[in-house]
């Protein structure tokens, strides 16, 4: 059976290749407008949903994703500008916050799907830093400014729970996920 990647992320991509697996990468394109009221474990389920459904075809199996960092249940999303991404890594020195991954897997008839939070602590980073940071263009186009398999990695001082769940696809729970459809996850090793 064909392995669909419903994402574009190298990141999600390059954990997919961690695991072994051979798979395509469809991107899909869903709005990814948050609804009044709508929980972030909610927005990140029916996004990795609508991008599932949105690349699945016959014979294959559909794997989308979305992840978001949440500090005051507020969802950080990926910076349009400097000032943004610093207010928001300022926002999140020496604090904890979530990150939300939702994870959805389909055959086009059948989906499951799970979300996994993981709690990071940063430590104190003072603003010049984090300027620093954002002149590396590694935080540009990450949820909530900062990538924690790079150079950001060096601002979290915990995490408790999923580091992949963090970097953008829990590895665990997908394995999970595509066993429930009889997918041979060692099949290509």
């Amino acid at each position: 059976m064909r392995l669909i990647l419903a994402s574009a992320s190298p990141r999600r991509s390059e954990l997919l290749r961690q695991m072994g697996l051979r798979f395509e990468v469809m991107s899909a394109n869903v709005d990814e407008t948050r609804f009044a009221g709508e929980s972030p474990r909610a927005y990140v389920s029916r996004l990795a949903e609508a991008k599932a459904r949105a690349s699945s075809v016959p014979g294959a199996l559909v794997i989308g994703a979305d992840t978001a960092v949440v500090c005051d249940d507020e969802i950080l999303g990926k910076p349009c500008c400097q000032k943004e991404a610093v207010d928001a890594l300022l926002l999140l020195s020496g604090r904890t916050h979530e990150v939300i991954t939702g994870v959805c897997v389909t055959d086009g008839q059948t989906l499951r799907r799970r979300v996994v939070t993981t709690e990071v602590r940063f430590r104190e980073v003072d603003r010049q830093t984090l300027v620093r940071y954002w002149n590396t263009g590694e935080g540009s186009d990450k949820a909530g400014s900062y990538g924690i398999q790079g150079i950001g990695g060096i601002f979290a001082d915990r995490i408790a729970g999923s580091y992949s769940a963090v970097v953008g696809l829990p590895l665990s729970e997908t394995e999970e996920l595509l066993r429930a459809f009889q997918f041979d996850t060692w099949r290509d090793r």
